[in-house]
């Protein structure tokens, strides 16, 4: 039957007509008593329809999670060591999931971007000195010294090297400050040998005035690239415990490193070998250049005497580190639900699925690094796919991405960011999920927090809607002591967000803190905190949904010139 617009109401108002009709022929009392049982009906209807975003982030469950976690970060899936067996099992159970949701394919037919690797394993290498008089000494590798899958393969005589105390260039301590200060091409192509770790003295450490060492101590990656800024091109770097050392390293010395499979850039700045050395070939090097210092001296002067030392020795080294090389894939698994009227914009979901694999017989199951991001991005690819099949669709498209190769050098965000199957121009943000089902020691008496890092770097709106849509929907405390790029810890850094971020792009990651688990064998389920992780994930989802929907786009108001 077809009703005139001008008689179209809801159930509510209609009824709200009907009552008002016959009131006008009751008396004022019962008037008024019918009108506030007409107003206690219109609020229990409102009550009973909760705001859109509430309906669906009902759907993301601990017991939904802990599903999908349970298969994910099993044994059976050997650890999804990226271009192994195990890796290529959770992607197909991840691109199943999004098939199963009605998320469509990508061109191809297929829920990946293929991500095309290089496999690097440690060949031989050789070290030798010869002195002043011609005669030839030999060091043995992993008795004399060592290097990881990640050394750059070289062949070198060395005429002379330098030595650049800890090899340190904070803003408050420079150990090349001097020969930067004479030259600013001292250290190019120079070979170097500098101390490990940090000054201390009395159980106090120079840089940070306290009994705990910090990033140069802590990220073995700051001192190479701080070789590598001044233009070094092999870094010897003297280990005061050479066997411990070398035990800390030996996943990375005996496993292999991953490289994205492109082309070489011929304008990019050379890369560094870093050696490590135990301090008797350090003092027979020096030695052989026909000195008397020692590097234990070197060690107390500066720790003692707060200053740097820097000095150039003749040599006469023949150096070669070789390297094995395998080409193979790995797999992005994307799940893109298409936008309404700004579904041109982007905003990406991301979390890396691979982890550390099989070692020694042990399984790396990674539960918590990163199987709870991995699993939180399905649930909330599920959540958003309904509100489409329901006519509640983002405005603008999702992009739901599982990545792969993070814990080998975030080789999936990178290969992604530059060979985008969605315009990065069109790309208004990227949230990043890396572990969020754990407490650290930290907030051992307060769980119910995240970390958040980079919300404001580069959009100080995407703070602010966060922040908005954890007040009114999550309550979370929202940790931001480690959100800065000069932080200790360098997380700014260390997940799949900083390849957005560093391409301009608006990013906020999501993070519980490393505990005693991280990269061990023992991050199992188990150990999972369910309830709270579905509320992190729900924060992610409420930041997505109020993203997705909000008519401006991001300012970059803080992206740097």
């Amino acid at each position: 039957m077809h009703v005139h617009k001008s008689h179209r109401r809801s159930g509510i108002c209609s009824l709200t007509a009907c009552l008002y009709l016959r009131m006008r022929k009751m008396n004022s009392k019962v008037f008024l008593l019918l009108i506030a049982a007409s107003a206690l009906i219109w609020t229990a209807a409102i009550k009973k329809s909760p705001p859109e975003s509430d309906k669906y982030a009902a759907s993301i469950t601990a017991t939904d999670l802990r599903k999908h976690l349970s298969i994910l970060a099993s044994d059976e899936y050997e650890g999804r060591e990226t271009g192994e067996r195990g890796q290529k099992m959770a992607a197909e159970y991840i691109a199943a999931f999004y098939k199963a949701l009605g998320i469509p394919p990508q061109a191809d037919g297929s829920w990946y971007q293929i991500v095309k690797l290089v496999k690097i394993s440690g060949g031989e290498g050789t070290f030798s000195a010869k002195n002043k008089a011609g005669e030839e000494k030999t060091y043995e590798k992993m008795k004399d010294f060592f290097y990881t899958s990640y050394a750059q393969p070289i062949k070198t005589n060395v005429t002379e090297f330098v030595f650049a105390g800890y090899g340190i260039d904070d803003k408050n301590y420079s150990d090349y400050a001097a020969g930067t200060a004479q030259n600013k091409d001292f250290y190019r192509n120079k070979t170097i040998m500098i101390l490990d770790g940090e000054p201390v003295n009395g159980g106090v450490y120079k840089l940070t005035g306290t009994d705990k060492a910090g990033m140069w101590t802590t990220q073995r990656r700051a001192k190479l690239n701080a070789a590598k800024a001044v233009g070094a091109n092999v870094v010897l770097v003297v280990t005061e415990d050479f066997e411990k050392s070398k035990a800390q390293a030996q996943h990375s010395i005996e496993g292999y490193s991953l490289n994205l499979d492109e082309p070489a850039d011929p304008n990019a700045e050379p890369q560094v070998t870093m050696i490590y050395i135990s301090a008797a070939m350090a003092n027979s090097l020096l030695s052989q250049s026909g000195s008397t210092e020692t590097v234990e001296n070197f060690r107390s002067t500066i720790n003692t005497g707060g200053k740097t030392i820097s000095a150039v020795y003749s040599s006469n080294l023949s150096i070669n580190i070789s390297r094995k090389e395998e080409k193979l894939t790995t797999e992005n698994v994307l799940g893109f639900v298409e936008g309404t009227d700004l579904k041109n914009e982007i905003i990406v979901v991301t979390a890396h699925y691979d982890h550390l694999g099989i070692h020694d017989g042990k399984v790396f199951n990674g539960a918590d690094d990163d199987g709870t991001g991995t699993v939180a991005v399905m649930e909330m690819a599920e959540a958003f796919m309904q509100a489409k099949k329901d006519g509640k669709g983002p405005r603008r498209s999702m992009l739901f991405m599982n990545v792969s190769g993070e814990e080998k050098g975030l080789l999936g965000s990178s290969w992604y960011t530059t060979h985008p199957v969605y315009p990065l121009e069109n790309t208004m943000c990227n949230l990043n999920i890396d572990m969020i089902g754990r407490v650290d020691d930290i907030h051992s008496k307060d769980s119910n927090f995240v970390y958040v890092i980079g919300s404001a770097m580069i959009s100080s709106d995407l703070k602010k809607t966060l922040e908005t849509a954890n007040k009114k929907h999550t309550k979370l405390k929202l940790d931001y002591r480690f959100d800065a790029p000069d932080d200790p810890n360098m997380f700014y850094y260390r997940s799949d967000h900083y390849n957005f971020a560093k391409r301009g792009i608006p990013v906020a990651f999501f993070f519980n803190g490393v505990h005693a688990d991280y990269h061990k064998e023992t991050d199992e389920v188990s150990k999972i905190n369910f309830r709270l992780m579905e509320v992190r994930t729900r924060l992610v989802f409420y930041t997505a949904w109020d993203l997705a929907n909000r008519t401006p786009a991001l300012r970059r108001d803080k992206l740097k010139k």
